[in-house]
């Protein structure tokens, strides 16, 4: 026999059990990650789409030269679409080092 056929019949290992305290740290981990995706999100469609539609008001407005709502959908969406990724990543990494709290103060207590 091959040794192809062998491991293609093979179960995967079960995987390890969790505990109630874990899972929910887990499930915190990513209702937040889910939320915070979602604000983010609802904050790029505004600017977006959203500023775009009140641009007409702002159109007597100059700035060097350009009308306020050039700046509005060229320059400043790209800025908010970067200050939106420095968000997340900041945000995400807090809630990285707080699921590692949770995972080290189990391992700790199993020791």
């Amino acid at each position: 026999m091959s040794s192809s056929a062998d491991s293609s019949t093979q179960v995967p290992p079960a995987p390890l059990p969790v505990s109630a305290a874990m899972e929910r740290a887990y499930r915190a981990y990513w209702r937040f990650n889910v939320a915070l995706i979602g604000v983010l999100m609802t904050i790029g469609f505004v600017v977006s789409f959203g500023l775009p539609l009140f641009a007409q008001h702002f159109e007597h407005v100059r700035v060097a030269g350009f009308p306020l709502p050039f700046y509005f959908c060229a320059q400043g969406a790209i800025l908010v679409y970067v200050a939106l990724i420095v968000v997340y990543i900041v945000l995400m990494r807090f809630a990285d080092a707080r699921l590692l709290r949770v995972a080290r103060s189990e391992q700790d207590c199993a020791a």
